[in-house]
């Protein structure tokens, strides 16, 4: 078992996505959510992706702090007043 906390490039590199600093803020900026849309709701994930994510969620250990930290990212514009 590795003590390396995961990161959101790692996060991204499990999902198969880039993972780059640049890759990350172009695909949180272009996939925004709907305040009512669960991350592991969204259209764009394969089933495979949902189903890491939702695992990763219950898991509750530190994989699940990184895919809230996406989760709040992919809804910043649904709190926009």
């Amino acid at each position: 078992m590795s003590n390396v906390r995961p990161r959101m490039t790692n996060l991204f590199e499990q999902l198969g996505l880039d993972s780059s600093d640049e890759a990350i803020a172009q695909f949180i900026a272009t996939h925004q959510l709907s305040a009512h849309t669960k991350i592991t709701e969204a259209s764009y994930w394969t089933e495979a992706q949902r189903q890491f994510l939702a695992e990763k969620i219950k898991s509750d250990g530190s994989w699940a702090i990184i895919v809230d930290q996406l989760n709040e990212s992919l809804h910043e514009d649904s709190l926009i007043q």
